[in-house]
C-alpha cells in the first residue's frame, strides 16, 4: 500500500512557529475525522450528495463494456484523440503519460503492439489545433468526445470541426469513428450521438468532472491504448478499503486531508505544492491542481458564511523543479507544504558509466541514475527541513496501474475530508461556472443577450 510519512510537518521536527504537533491534533480531531468518513461512507449512495465517485471502483457493468468496446475496435485505428477539457481529460492524461512506455507515440505500431498513439486535445489554442489536425489522418483516428452537459464550448467546438472534417473524408461512415462519453439521458451531446448513431459511454449522475478519472471518462481512453483497466481497479478496491478506516491514525487521507488543513489555517501554510520525483507522474500533479483546487477553493461555508478559503495547489517536478523553485521554497515566504512523491522501484536501472574520472564528476561513474534521483529528493527534503518548510511525503512501491489507482482515490478521499474540515461544498464551482456563461454571452447563445451587451462594456471599460 501507499506510504505517507509526515514526520516533516512536526514541530519535534521544524519547530513550533511552523509546524504541528501532530500526535496532539490527531487525538484533538479523531472524532471529527471518524464522523466525517463516517458520514461520507453514508451518503455516497444518496442522490444529490456527488459521492458516486466513491462506487467506481465496483462499477463492474462499465469495465465490462469498456474492455468489450476496447477489444472490438483493437487494430482498427492508427490513433486516438480524446477531446475533453478539465476534468475531462486531465485523469486520463495523467494515468496514460504514467502507464505508456515512455514516448508511445514515437513507437513503432508493431512496439505498440497494435494499439494506437494517444492524443489529448484539451485547449483550443487555433494554432495547436489546426497542427494536429493537418498532422492526424483523421480517417483512420478513433475520436472520444468526452462531456457530460454536452454544451461545453471548448470540447464540442473541438468535436464540431472534427466531426466536418471526418464527414468530408469518409461521408456516412464518419460515425464509426466517433465515440461519445457523456450523460446516460439528457445534453446536447447525447442528443447529437443518439441522432448520429454513435457508440457512447455514460458519465454516471453525481459524479464531477474532476472525480470522474474511474468512470469511462478515463477508463475508456486508457483501455483503447491497451492499458490494464483490471489493475487500477483493484488498485482503488483495496485503497477504499484503507480508507474507510474512521480511526485517523490508520487512514493516510485522513491525516494528510488533516495536515493540510491545520497547516492552512493555523500556520498561514496555503500553498500546497505536489512534487513528484518521476517524470510519468508528471501529469498526476496537474490533474491534482484541478481536483485540489476547484473542490477546496471556495467564496461561501455550507452555513452560508462569506469565508473565501481554499490552499492553492502548485505543481512541480523532481529533480527539474529544484532548478527553478526550490530557492523560492527555501528561503522565501514559508507559507507552502512541500508534498513529495517518490517511487520506491522504478522500471529500469540506468547506470552512469564510469568516464572522466579526472574530473570533478567523476564520483557519479559507477553510480546509477536511480541513486541519483533518489539522493536529489532527500536531499531536498533535508534541505526543506533545514529552512523550517514543512513537508510531507507519499512512497509508492512503483509505477503501474494497481499502485496508481490508490494514489488518485487517496488524493480524491483526502479531498473530501478536507472539504468537511473546511466546512465548504466540496463537489461545487460557482466561480467556474460564471467565466462559462460569460463565454455563452460572448459567443452569441441564445438567452444571453443581457449578460453579452453588459459583458461588451465591462471589456471596452477594462
Amino acid at each position: 500500500m501507499i506510504q505517507l510519512n509526515c514526520k516533516n510537518v512536526s514541530t519535534e521536527v521544524i519547530g513550533e512557529e511552523h509546524g504541528i504537533n501532530i500526535d496532539a491534533e490527531f487525538d484533538n480531531y479523531k472524532d471529527v475525522i471518524k464522523n466525517i468518513i463516517a458520514s461520507l461512507n453514508q451518503r455516497k449512495d444518496k442522490p444529490g450528495q456527488w459521492l458516486q465517485w466513491m462506487n467506481l471502483g465496483y462499477n463492474e457493468e462499465t469495465l465490462w463494456y469498456v474492455k468489450e468496446y476496447a477489444s472490438m475496435v483493437q487494430g482498427r485505428f492508427e490513433n486516438l484523440l480524446v477531446l475533453g477539457i478539465g476534468g475531462s481529460a486531465l485523469g486520463g492524461m495523467a494515468l496514460a503519460e504514467a502507464l505508456l512506455p515512455p514516448y508511445w507515440n514515437f513507437l513503432s505500431e508493431d512496439e505498440r503492439g497494435g494499439y494506437p498513439r494517444i492524443f489529448f486535445l484539451d485547449n483550443i489554442d487555433p494554432d495547436s489545433m489546426t497542427a494536429l489536425f493537418n498532422m492526424l489522418d483523421l480517417s483512420k483516428t478513433l475520436v472520444n468526445v468526452i462531456t457530460k452537459s454536452g454544451d461545453t464550448a471548448e470540447t464540442m467546438s473541438q468535436f464540431m470541426i472534427v466531426k466536418n472534417i471526418l464527414e468530408k473524408e469518409l461521408g456516412d461512415n464518419y460515425r464509426y469513428n466517433i465515440v461519445a462519453t457523456t450523460d446516460k439521458k439528457v445534453g446536447i451531446l447525447r442528443q447529437i450521438s443518439e441522432q448520429e448513431g454513435y457508440k457512447t459511454f455514460v458519465i454516471p449522475d453525481d459524479v464531477g468532472g474532476r472525480f470522474s478519472v474511474f468512470s469511462a471518462v478515463g477508463l475508456l481512453p486508457l483501455a483503447l491504448v491497451g492499458i490494464d483497466v483490471d489493475s487500477i481497479i483493484n488498485g482503488i478496491k483495496d485503497m477504499d478499503l484503507a480508507l474507510k478506516n474512521t480511526d485517523i491514525r490508520e487512514n493516510i487521507a485522513a491525516q494528510n486531508a488533516l495536515i493540510h488543513y491545520l497547516l492552512d489555517t493555523k500556520k498561514g501554510k496555503n500553498i500546497s505544492v505536489l512534487m513528484p520525483y518521476s517524470s510519468r507522474l508528471k501529469f498526476v500533479a496537474d490533474w491534482f491542481v484541478q481536483l485540489w483546487a476547484e473542490s477546496l477553493g471556495k467564496d461561501n461555508d455550507k452555513d452560508g458564511n462569506s469565508v473565501n478559503v481554499g490552499p492553492t495547489p502548485v505543481k512541480a517536478l523532481g529533480a527539474t523543479d529544484q532548478h527553478s523553485q526550490i530557492q523560492l521554497y527555501n528561503e522565501g515566504p514559508n507559507d507552502k507544504i512541500i508534498n513529495f512523491i517518490r517511487v520506491k522501484d522504478f522500471d529500469n536501472n540506468l547506470e552512469i558509466p564510469k568516464i572522466f574520472e579526472y574530473t570533478g564528476i567523476g564520483y557519479l561513474g559507477g553510480k546509477t541514475i536511480n541513486q541519483l534521483i533518489n539522493a536529489e529528493a532527500d536531499s531536498t527534503k533535508v534541505s526543506l527541513t533545514d529552512y523550517s518548510r514543512p513537508n510531507i511525503t507519499i512512497t509508492i512501491d512503483k509505477v503501474d496501474g494497481y499502485h496508481l489507482g490508490q494514489l488518485l482515490y487517496m488524493f480524491e478521499i483526502q479531498t473530501a475530508i478536507a472539504g468537511e474540515l473546511y466546512n465548504i461544498n466540496t463537489f461545487n464551482q460557482p466561480g467556474v461556472e460564471q467565466a462559462k456563461n460569460y463565454t455563452y454571452a460572448l459567443m452569441g447563445r441564445a438567452g444571453y443577450e443581457g449578460s453579452a451587451e453588459m459583458l461588451r462594456g465591462k471589456i471596452a471599460a477594462l
